[in-house]
């Protein structure tokens, strides 16, 4: 199955909600009324933002929703400290650049060799840490876990042999990669899944697979519970898994032609 770059970019557009920078208003300026993660920028903050601005996405949840697999504390500082900065340090980049307000960010990722040399490292980082953790907020819910059902369920006995097959790939996978970065399950270019590792911040989009669900094995992501224990981290996430949302980026990957 030949990878059609135009549908690629437009599902990716859809299942990952993509902002473009053009038009969007700083999350902090209107939060939702559900979550108040993220504190208000200072009047300076707003005052010196740009209207095209990337936005970080509020939690979807409360910081202890997650409990007692991740702790509200983590989350606290994954979200408004970590996720926060690569939000600012793109934005920053971008307003060297302002003629890249028109892409989303993960056009941008898809084809980096497009990106201004002078951004093109800050654009993978950022742009990638960015993409990357407002995927790793939507796949999880309090009280969540189980196992993928439909099409998911079916692709993943196809691919895998069972979804215990798989879960063990995947926990492997992200317990042998070195030092910081994620561990994804993607469709490739032929319509096959994968399991997959990155480093740091780098996303399968850039490689030209779609990301259906990641997890973030960086230390700060589990270190403040898990110490040294990522194994432990690994299998605890499966539990706070949101199936239903991980099953419509699923089905977007398989509308690719």
């Amino acid at each position: 199955m030949i990878l059609n770059r135009r549908h690629f970019l437009l599902l990716l557009g859809a299942s990952v909600g993509s902002l473009t920078l053009e038009g969007c208003a700083l999350a902090q300026n209107n939060p939702s009324p559900q979550n108040t993660s993220t504190a208000a920028p200072s009047p300076t903050e707003k005052s010196q933002a740009p209207s095209y601005a990337i936005a970080l996405p509020p939690l979807p949840y409360g910081y202890d929703a997650l409990e007692p697999h991740i702790d509200a504390e983590t989350m606290r500082f994954h979200h408004d400290k970590h996720h926060a900065t690569y939000v600012n340090n793109l934005n920053a980049a971008l307003d060297k650049h302002p003629q890249l307000k028109g892409k989303t960010v993960e056009q941008m990722l898809q084809n980096l060799d497009g990106i201004p040399a002078d951004i093109r490292n800050i654009v993978r980082n950022n742009g990638g840490g960015h993409v990357n953790h407002k995927m790793f907020w939507e796949i999880m819910k309090p009280k969540g876990g189980s196992e993928p059902t439909g099409a998911l369920a079916a692709a993943i006995a196809e691919n895998f042999g069972s979804f215990a097959d798989f879960k063990n790939k995947f926990n492997t996978e992200g317990g042998k990669r070195f030092g910081s970065g994620w561990v994804w399950l993607v469709r490739d270019k032929d319509g096959k899944l994968e399991v997959v590792s990155t480093a740091n911040q780098d996303s399968p989009i850039s490689a030209g697979k779609y990301p259906i669900m990641g997890n973030d094995v960086w230390e700060h992501a589990y270190y403040l519970k898990y110490q040294n224990k990522r194994a432990d981290y690994l299998e605890a996430w499966w539990n706070v898994l949101n199936w239903n949302e991980i099953n419509k980026r699923f089905e977007q990957a398989s509308k690719i032609a």
